[in-house]
């Protein structure tokens, strides 16, 4: 070939990178570097795939050079891939025994099946430094808002070209149910993950999720997204209904007005975006019984009770109303739950009563039992709010002074009577755990560790006596102990019996 032909090529290949590179978005260097790449493939094809060689584009000029790498060594085992300290130093008379020696090699004649193979790594490398772009763009855009248009859809769900070589995919179980979308539809979804995978989308995003919802209202809400608002929590049925919890940092701001929008223009602007979802705004109180209340909307709750412990509410409501509080399929109760993070107990007024009345009668006959007392005092303690025989014993005594029915004698003894019966609760519990564990000579015994003897003590085999009674094959089924362990303890707990015969 002449150095015209040469010179030609060469800036062919330059001209075919700066292309690539356009198109693709992707660095040049990478371009170049997935180029060397192929020509060393091909070039072990040519000169056998044993054989260690590097090849070079200048950027610059587009020139190809090849090598065959030697390492430097004592004495040469594989002849492809090493060579001899004495003719290392004749190339290089400062080689060292693990140096690497350059061999040129002469330009590479690509023939059609090396050229085949030396397109397809560059497609391969391509394709890898798309996808390492991609991931780098949107790895800080987890949990936020991305848009694109809709490339196509099939079972599994919907893929959405977000410009820029990034596909995303919609998963259709984060699809919402029956939203019909197109090829060429714009579409908006909440960025849910990213990850690099060998093949196939690495953006996964999702129309379901309720930090999607939050993220429409920052874009529709501007007091939202300026921070003067706060969204505090959000709960959906995707589709169907949803509730969000605002709040205002701006005491001049009404948050449940600012969401909506003048003649609601800003809610339905979102309700539009997510299929007609319906959206209650509830606003946010620090008090967690009227946060309830403002989230059963539009239910009208006539009373509740709070119990701390359960971390539940029981909420009473006209009967009249009872099945617009609980809503569809349970939707409004569930979603009012899932808002202020409560578990909630809708009832009549009526199956209200009759449970506050059915849980007062058990609580003072407790008291008269427990406290001995007769059922006026009782009365008077349920009436008071007292639900435990702890609060009776710890609460500070003004509030028991307070009680206009007691004296502090009445108070005094009150006290006594509740803090003997808990003293006699934590005895008994005491007993009943040392007479449930192993006894101490079950601990001593040669060979049994703390865990075992807990194990076996569950079993009701407590003692040396009881252990001593059991078969191997009884005991081989916990966990950890097997036949060999089994009978060497087993012979331990009987040897006192034969201590004992011999004595006799």
């Amino acid at each position: 070939m002449s150095q015209a032909g040469v010179s030609a090529n060469r800036l062919e290949l330059l001209q075919i990178a700066d292309a690539v590179a356009r198109e693709k978005a992707i660095d040049r260097e990478v371009v170049i570097t997935a180029m060397e790449d192929a020509i060393q493939k091909a070039a072990k094809s040519r000169y056998g795939s044993e054989n260690e060689i590097k090849a070079e584009v200048d950027p610059k000029t587009g020139e190809i050079s090849l090598a065959r790498l030697l390492e430097v060594v004592n004495e040469v085992t594989i002849d492809a891939t090493q060579i001899s300290l004495a003719e290392a130093r004749r190339k290089n008379p400062a080689a060292q025994v693990g140096d690497f020696i350059a061999e040129p090699l002469p330009p590479l004649d690509f023939g059609r099946v090396a050229a085949q193979n030396a397109k397809q790594v560059i497609v391969q490398k391509v394709r890898e430094a798309e996808r390492a772009q991609v991931v780098e763009e949107y790895k800080d855009r987890a949990m936020t808002l991305v848009s694109g248009t809709v490339k196509r859809v099939d079972r599994n769900g919907v893929f959405v070209d977000l410009g820029g070589n990034a596909e995303g995919f919609i998963p259709r179980e984060h699809m919402i149910p029956r939203e019909i979308v197109r090829p060429q539809d714009r579409i908006k979804a909440l960025l849910r993950e990213v990850r690099t995978e060998i093949r196939g989308p690495q953006l996964f995003m999702s129309r379901t999720a309720p930090e999607f919802l939050v993220e429409l209202f920052k874009i529709e809400v501007p007091e939202v997204g300026q921070g003067l608002i706060q969204i505090l929590g959000a709960a959906r049925d995707p589709g169907a209904r949803a509730k969000i919890a605002v709040k205002s940092l701006e005491p001049r701001i009404d948050p449940v007005g600012a969401c909506v929008g003048m003649r609601g223009s800003r809610v339905q602007a979102v309700s539009n975006e997510i299929a007609g979802e319906r959206v209650d705004i509830i606003p946010w109180v620090e008090n967690a019984a009227q946060f309830v209340i403002n989230a059963m909307q539009p239910a009208e709750v006539t009373s509740i009770v709070v119990d701390e412990d359960a971390h539940s509410m029981d909420i009473a409501v006209a009967e009249d109303r009872l099945s617009q509080a609980i809503g569809r399929g349970g939707q409004n109760v569930r979603l009012a739950s899932e808002l202020t993070g409560w578990r909630l107990n809708v009832m009549s007024e009526q199956a209200a009563t009759e449970k506050s009345e059915g849980e007062q009668l058990e609580l003072r006959a407790l008291f008269m039992k427990q406290l001995d007392v007769d059922e006026d005092v009782a009365t008077i303690l349920v009436q008071e709010g007292f639900s435990s025989i702890e609060e009776i014993a710890y609460v500070p005594t003004t509030e028991l002074v307070g009680i206009e029915e007691f004296d502090e004698d009445i108070v005094e003894e009150l006290r006594n009577r509740a803090r003997d019966v808990l003293l006699t609760q934590a005895i008994a519990s005491e007993e009943k755990v040392e007479q449930s564990g192993p006894a101490q000579d079950m601990l001593d015994l040669e060979g049994m560790d703390t865990e075992l003897a807990y194990e076996l003590a569950a079993r009701g085999v407590r003692t040396r006596d009881d252990l001593a009674e059991q078969a191997v094959d009884e005991i081989t089924d916990i966990p950890g102990l097997d036949e060999e362990r089994a009978g060497k303890l087993i012979m331990a707990a009987r040897a006192h019996w034969f201590e004992n015969a011999e004595q006799a």
